[in-house]
């Protein structure tokens, strides 16, 4: 007997809920799905079976996944998955003769009368861009999508029914979407460098939670972090130093490196998308190639990119000519943020005064943005749509170049005037986003502003600041959760502030408001802190906050306080 059960991220326990969404019984399999088969291998890797989809999706169309147990089944009608599985996968393509440039075409369906009943069933599942059906009986599992992605989730969530249910499923059918297409965890390894086995760790667990971004934030202040073979002094000089030792040996990626960890990401349905940081937060950059560099004094020397030589534009441009080529992802992200910190020479070298007088741009601030609309063009030639944070919404870039990250969370003008210009928005605010902020009152160690962001703010965002979006909910692309590494210098303190806050982000950004429940997602946390477990995770336990302890962090001089 089936039962119709709710569905959330993290794990399913008889009829619960975490996170949510409407299911509905699925219409009956069509035997004729099974008209061409492809056997896939399971393998096994730490404990965890990893399913491999190598068809390469095109519309319209439906993917099905049949796996048939061999194991005994139980009394009580649950589906034992302890034992080994074999798997098949149908393509269905409605366009006759159509071929499939990437993988291999499995069926071609030219008979109209099968054609009209798969896209009946297509219309039936109304399954959205990452949707999914999972179906459990006691003799076979069905998954159903209409795109890779959400065959994709479909197979990490019956891997997480499997897992948390030691091999056991109970019988069930769900019907699941996400609520925000831009689901995402930013990462800053300029300030500290993790590398790429850690950053493959964190992919194998936004996979199981459904995340669909990698924001890499890869250049700033303290290192630049990626091979640039035409400007070989950016690893050489520009690598060197972390944020507590500006004297630590140079650490970045090579090329080959983030072809892997890129590649990596894309077999489990998440994009890359890196951060080349200007005009400001340039330091690493100038220091290797000081002909660039915009002044600035003390601390901030070397902030900026010189804001008026063309050579500075040039170099920008060859720099993306190769970003480009590792990175698929139609977004560059150029930050564009806190250019004030260190621009105090633009004030007095002649030159920049000059050209803001040639140029008309009023003053400096007219120079900044003059500067953000020369990058958004060059991204914009690039093929690709420039990202950039919530200050580029007063540069005057068109609302077809760009996209806003709205951080400021003191500053919720700023996220209505981005919505108000047609702008589409990612919501990653300081409160309650920023993972380097202390989510504990007896955390010593990380930011505060007014409060601290707990796990519960985090699940219950962005309920308090609807009110800003009503009418302009189509603008709004997702969620993401930041972290800064000023205060995070290794392993065990980067687990300590990720998680558990990234499930609780996961959880927001799949699930509908109506079927958020804050209390049964505490409920049910306790099952993936256990998959942690299993990773080696060193996470912070809101269950039990005292049960392991803060971690330490390096201390430096000008270490950020409130604000």
């Amino acid at each position: 007997m089936n039962k119709k059960t709710k569905w959330g991220i993290i794990i399913l326990v008889g009829a619960g809920i975490i996170g949510g969404g409407i299911y509905s019984q699925l219409p009956k399999k069509n035997d004729e799905l099974a008209a061409a088969d492809k056997v896939m291998g399971g393998n096994q890797k730490k404990g965890k079976q990893i399913l491999n989809v190598n068809a390469k999706v095109i519309k319209p169309q439906l993917l099905t996944d049949e796996f048939t147990t061999t194991g005994v089944l139980l009394p009580d009608e649950e589906v034992d998955l302890s034992f080994e599985t074999s798997g098949k996968i149908v393509e269905i393509n409605f366009e006759e003769g159509t071929s499939v440039k990437k993988g291999q075409l499995l069926a071609k369906v030219n008979d109209r009368q099968l054609q009209a009943q798969l896209q009946r069933l297509v219309s039936q599942l109304k399954l959205a861009e990452e949707g999914y059906t999972l179906q459990v009986k006691t003799d076979s599992i069905i998954l159903k999508a209409a795109t890779e992605a959400g065959l994709f989730h479909a197979k990490e969530s019956l891997l997480q029914l499997s897992r948390f249910g030691n091999g056991k499923v109970k019988c069930c059918t769900i019907n699941d979407a996400p609520r925000y297409q831009w689901r995402g965890f930013m990462l800053d390894e300029s300030r500290h460098f993790f590398g790429k086995e850690k950053v493959k760790q964190y992919l194998d667990i936004m996979a199981s939670l459904r995340l669909n971004v990698f924001h890499w934030h890869l250049t700033d202040e303290p290192g630049w972090r990626i091979e640039i073979k035409k400007y070989p002094k950016l690893t050489q000089i520009g690598a060197v130093g972390n944020y507590h030792d500006p004297k630590a040996p140079a650490t970045f990626y090579t090329q080959e490196d983030i072809k892997e960890i890129v590649a990596y990401a894309a077999e489990r349905q998440i994009m890359v998308v890196p951060e080349f940081d200007m005009p400001g937060h340039a330091t690493a950059v100038c220091r290797a190639y000081p002909e660039y560099s915009g002044g600035g004094e003390g601390r901030w020397q070397h902030f900026t990119f010189h804001p008026c030589r063309e050579g500075t534009y040039r170099f920008i441009s060859d720099v993306l000519d190769e970003i480009v080529s590792l990175f698929p992802s139609p977004y560059i992200h150029i930050g564009g943020d806190e250019v004030h910190y260190g621009n105090q020479s633009w004030f007095t070298d002649p030159e920049i005064q000059n050209f803001i007088k040639e140029k008309k741009l009023v003053d400096e601030k007219g120079l900044e943005h003059y500067f953000l609309r020369r990058a958004a063009d060059i991204v914009a030639s690039k093929g690709k749509t420039m990202i950039g944070w919530d200050e580029i919404i007063d540069a005057g870039i068109s609302p077809r170049k760009a996209v806003v990250m709205w951080w400021r969370h003191d500053r919720q003008h700023q996220l209505v005037k981005a919505l108000e210009n047609g702008y589409r928005v990612i919501l990653t605010p300081r409160r309650p986003m920023y993972a380097d902020f202390t989510q504990f009152g007896a955390h010593k160690v990380g930011r505060q502003w007014a409060g601290y962001n707990t796990i519960e703010n985090l699940y219950n965002f962005p309920e308090p600041i609807s009110h800003l979006m009503k009418g302009y909910e189509n603008q709004v692309m997702g969620m993401q959760m930041s972290l800064w590494t000023e205060r995070v210098a290794d392993f065990k303190r980067l687990d300590f502030m990720v998680f558990p806050r990234l499930i609780a982000l996961a959880e927001a950004a799949w699930t509908p408001e109506k079927a958020k429940e804050c209390s049964m997602f505490m409920q049910r946390l306790p099952y993936f802190l256990k998959y942690l477990d299993s990773m080696d995770i060193y996470y912070f336990n809101p269950l039990n906050p005292t049960e392991r302890e803060e971690p330490g962090a390096p201390e430096k001089e000008d270490v950020l306080q409130n604000g």
